[in-house]
Order: structure tokens, then sequence, then C-alpha cells
């Protein structure tokens, strides 16, 4: 007997920007589309059992096009809400058709697939937008850094703009995505974390800055009732002690678990923290599994072999 699509539980995978341009590579159209094999096809291994919905990092490719506005006078720059919107056309395109390729070498034909365009509602009130706080784009010179029209902040590789990044608060096309995905078809969206908007009246407006995209990932997985949620990333999950001689990863952890190691300073809070926080918050707001894995075990984490699994407490 075939499962109706509606009947089959919903995944939603979260892939690092890892999943298209890894450590030491330039970034080229070809590498990319080479690295988006792995994860695609894991994904696409999963699709005879789970709806899918794929979200996906931009970090590297709007900081290559903050890059070339930069080197470019010649054409009037775009905000950074636009260069999101870029990014989401552009990676949706190329998830798409490596998936597309995946599941007819499966034998898997018909499967439909849609890239879309999100936005993502945050609060003009939120913390976030009295301190920026998120690092974009290109490096510059302390001198240069001191002549550009937005805050830059110093880093290790040198001086970066610097935005606000706050919390998402719901995801504005969660309607349309959970029909298509009822329908069937595996949804490709909210990319980058979503392009960032704020509720004027019955309007929205772009706002300059950046989502967390697990943790727009986790909102959307909420909104939409997803039973399974996997971020994947270029670790095996989870680590105490991250990089000391003492390392280990975690196979499980509860809520009560994570939140004393969260205290404990276990996570960076530009690396594992955000993930660690969206799995807790989906956890926490359905009951339910996350998962945080690397992106060639994807499949096996679904089925609890691989990564590091959020649960609500210990039944042991």
């Amino acid at each position: 007997m075939t499962t109706k699509p509606d009947q089959k539980p919903v995944l939603l995978v979260a892939l690092g920007g890892n999943a298209l341009i890894r450590k030491g590579q330039t970034g080229t159209v070809e590498e990319q589309f080479e690295n988006l094999k792995t994860p695609v096809t894991e994904i696409a291994r999963l699709s005879k059992n789970y709806r899918i919905i794929i979200t996906h990092g931009n970090g590297p490719q709007v900081g290559n096009l903050l890059l070339q506005q930069e080197c470019c006078d010649a054409v009037a720059r775009l905000p950074l809400e636009i260069l999101v919107a870029q990014t989401q056309g552009q990676i949706g395109y190329m998830i798409e058709s490596t998936l597309d390729e995946a599941l007819m070498t499966m034998g898997i034909d018909g499967q439909p697939l849609v890239s879309l365009i999100s936005y993502v509602v945050v609060d003009e009130t939120d913390k976030a937008f009295k301190s920026p706080s998120k690092p974009v784009g290109p490096v510059f010179t302390k001198a240069k850094a001191a002549t550009l029209p937005y805050p830059t902040v110093k880093t290790p590789e040198g001086y970066r703009r610097v935005v606000v990044s706050p919390k998402p608060v719901t995801i504005v096309e969660k309607r349309e995505i959970k029909a298509l995905i009822d329908m069937g078809f595996i949804v490709i969206c909210c990319g980058g974390g979503g392009i960032p908007v704020v509720r004027t009246g019955r309007t929205f407006d772009g706002v300059d800055a950046v989502i967390d995209k697990d943790l727009a990932s986790a909102r959307l997985a909420e909104e939409v009732g997803v039973d399974l949620f996997i971020m994947a990333t270029d670790v095996d999950g989870v680590a105490l002690n991250f990089g000391k001689p003492d390392e280990h990863y975690l196979t499980s952890v509860d809520l009560e678990e994570a939140a004393k190691q969260i205290l404990d300073g276990h996570f960076s809070a530009g690396a594992m923290l955000p993930k660690v926080e969206a799995a807790m918050q989906f956890v926490g707001g359905s009951g339910k599994r996350a998962v945080i894995t690397r992106v060639d075990r994807i499949a096996d984490a679904a089925i609890g072999k691989a990564g590091t699994e959020f649960v609500l407490e210990r039944t042991n």
C-alpha cells in the first residue's frame, strides 16, 4: 500500500553554509555544485519516507555579493534584504537542480520541487536593534573602516561591517509551505534565515539585518508541524570541551542538560550555540526530535544512528 504524501511525517533539514563551500575553497560554482551532492543525496534517500523541507545558510554567498558591491561604484548598491533575496534564488536553484538529478538517479521520477522566496518577521523593539553583533561581508583595514557609512567591528581577520541579528517571530509564508508539503512538494525555503521584515500597518518593510538560519528553521518547524528537525553541519554533533584534549561528542542530551552546558560556556556564539538554542526551542515547543549531525550523515541521523539528538527529558 502506497503512503499518501500528506500521511508521511515531515522532516526539516537545515543545511549549513559548509554544504556549499568548504574550508579552504574559493567558492566557485563548480565547487558548490559538487559539495551539494553529498547532503542532497542523503535527502533524496529520505524522500521515500518523509515530506521534506530544506532550509539553508547563505553567509559566504551574501558576503561575496557585498564584496562585489564594494568593488564597483558604477551601479547603485543594494540593501542587505535584497542581497538575501538574491541568494535565496541562487542557492534554491542549485539545491533544486542537484536534488532533481539525485532523485532521477535513484529512479524517483516526478517528485515535485519548489524554491520559495521567504520573509521572516522580526520585532522592531527587539533589543538586538540597539547593538549590532553580526559581522558580514568583506574584511577592511582600520583606515578604510573609518571611512565607511555603516558600523564595523574588529574581527580576527580585520574590520568587517556589523549588522543586527534579531530573533525570528514568524515565517510569513508558513501556510503556503504547509500546503505545498501536504501536496507532496519538497520545499526549499527560508534561505539565509529569511528576508528580515517588520510589519508596518498591513504591509511589510525590509530591514538591514540578518536572521540566524537555524533559529528561523526552528520557528518554521514549529509553525508547520515538523516531526523531525535535522541541522547538518561540518562536525559530528555537539561536543563538550570542543577543541580541547578532553573533547567528547554527545549522542543524546535533554533540555535541562543542554541549558546547563550553555551556562557552563561550552558552545561558541558564532558556531554551535545558535544550533543548540534552535534544537532546544523546537524540542521544547513540540516535544519532538531534533538532531545536529554532519552533512554526510543526514540519513543515519534520521534513524538515530548519527549526530547529537535533543529530547525533552531522558527516559532512563
